[in-house]
């Protein structure tokens, strides 16, 4: 079956990290733009990074510049978010999700102020 997953989220205090993994299974991520988005109760979704295996470039959305980091492995099946100085505006279910609209189930990050 041909899926994506996220996991690592949890319940950390401001200032803390996180790291989230997305895992392809059943395909590789070769050629293929994977972003991370998160939905806070209440709020649109929202894209907050992306990357392209491609041309290997990044996309940050403004407000988590200088603080998380996207990348993948050489094995080209997971792409992580390293998620540092955390704030409780970040709190939120993080989505990972392919360019065909192939989207992985969400994991809960919780900030605490």
């Amino acid at each position: 079956e041909v899926q994506l997953q996220a996991s690592g989220g949890g319940l950390v205090q401001a200032g803390g990290s996180l790291r989230l993994s997305c895992e392809a299974s059943g395909f590789t991520l070769d050629d293929r733009d994977i972003g991370w988005f998160r939905q806070a109760p209440g709020k649109e979704r929202e894209g907050v990074s992306c990357i392209s295996d491609m041309n290997g470039s990044r996309y940050y959305k403004d407000s988590v510049k200088g603080r998380l980091t996207i990348s993948s492995d050489n094995a080209k099946t997971t792409v992580y978010l390293q998620m540092n100085n955390l704030k409780p505006e970040d709190t939120a279910v993080y989505y990972c999700q392919d360019a065909f609209g192939l989207k992985g189930q969400g994991t809960q990050v919780t900030v605490s102020s």
